[in-house]
């Protein structure tokens, strides 16, 4: 400390009051500088000045030491009280839930119970199931075992996987043990779904079953391949849809109906040029006789058809001669 004027050096002076306040503050400074985040106070702010502001106390100051030493003093402190007690008074109370207190067992654990797994298959229902007898001879008195089904996304000490859920066991003070059983739905009704604990063996009993699943109970066979080559239990392959019917047609032909017995056949279709075809037997129908009367039509004398020659238009065969027919006669004159 700074020596009094007057008094010998090496000679320790009474120290002034404003000397002490000086000093404690500084004392405050360095303090708060180790312990206080100003990023984290909500009363501190920087202004365009490059000086610091107490937006709680509307006070000025040159440096963040000078700051902090106005936060551990009276002014800054009976401000937040102030500032507490307002906002205490503006919230309401509110009433606070009731939390119910568990106290947690701490015991010492003995290691693993020694257990037999049994598997089991129903063949009149087709189910499977797992006997599992469990074993402890130091439990504690006056407790039971107990279990409990876990999916598989409750556990942290595998990875999830959803076709497995794990089955637990837990008896103090051993140690809880799981075991991975398949994620199918468990049967619960009485006759199936049971567990016993014999206090005289110190054996926990239980029994599961799993319920079938309708795919598999409802599935039908499928057919054998025609060459034997298909992989057992391998889909079949399906058929194909039936041929749609022609969608240009709104109607579809219909077949003649069939003959009468007794009755002549029906006479062939009229041809476009006029001509007859020729029946099965080769020879060729007759041409109608001509109307009788007088008048041109009476000297008419009909002709035999002519048969088209064999070949492709403008070819002759040989020995053939393809000739144009007559013309017709006059029949105006």
């Amino acid at each position: 400390m700074d020596r009094e004027w007057g008094s010998k050096p090496g000679s320790g002076g009474a120290a002034s009051a404003q000397t002490e306040a000086m000093d404690r503050r500084e004392r405050l400074r360095r303090l708060a500088l180790e312990t206080i985040d100003l990023a984290k106070d909500p009363y501190f702010m920087r202004n365009h000045l490059g000086s610091y502001e107490c937006k709680l106390c509307l006070t000025l100051h040159n440096n963040e030491g000078n700051y902090l030493a106005h936060t551990q003093g009276k002014r800054h402190q009976t401000n937040l009280a102030k500032r507490a007690a307002r906002e205490a008074k503006e919230t309401p109370a509110q009433p606070q839930p009731h939390k119910r207190k568990v106290s947690v067992r701490r015991s010492v654990k003995i290691g693993r119970p020694g257990y037999r797994v049994t598997k089991q298959y129903d063949p009149e229902t087709k189910q499977r199931s797992l006997l599992f007898q469990i074993e402890y001879p130091e439990i504690e008195d006056n407790t039971k075992p107990r279990h409990r089904v876990m999916s598989s996304y409750e556990q942290r000490v595998q990875p999830f996987d959803r076709g497995y859920q794990y089955l637990l066991f837990a008896a103090e003070p051993y140690e809880i043990i799981a075991f991975k059983v398949p994620s199918t739905e468990i049967d619960k009704s009485t006759p199936k779904f049971f567990s016993h604990w014999d206090p005289d063996s110190k054996m926990f009993t239980l029994q599961v079953y799993f319920k079938t699943k309708p795919l598999e109970a409802n599935k039908p066979q499928p057919p054998p391949a025609a060459n034997g080559t298909a992989a057992p239990g391998a889909p079949s392959r399906p058929l194909p849809p039936p041929p749609l019917p022609p969608q240009g047609l709104p109607n579809p032909p219909r077949a003649p109906p069939p003959p009468v017995p007794g009755s002549l056949p029906p006479p062939p279709p009229p041809m476009g040029n006029g001509l007859r075809p020729i029946p099965l037997g080769g020879t060729p129908m007759p041409p109608p006789p001509p109307p009788g009367g007088s008048g041109t039509m009476a000297n008419f004398t009909p002709r035999p058809p002519t048969i088209p020659p064999q070949g492709f238009p403008g070819q002759l065969m040989q020995g053939q001669g393809f000739h144009p027919p007559p013309p017709p006669p006059n029949m105006g004159q």
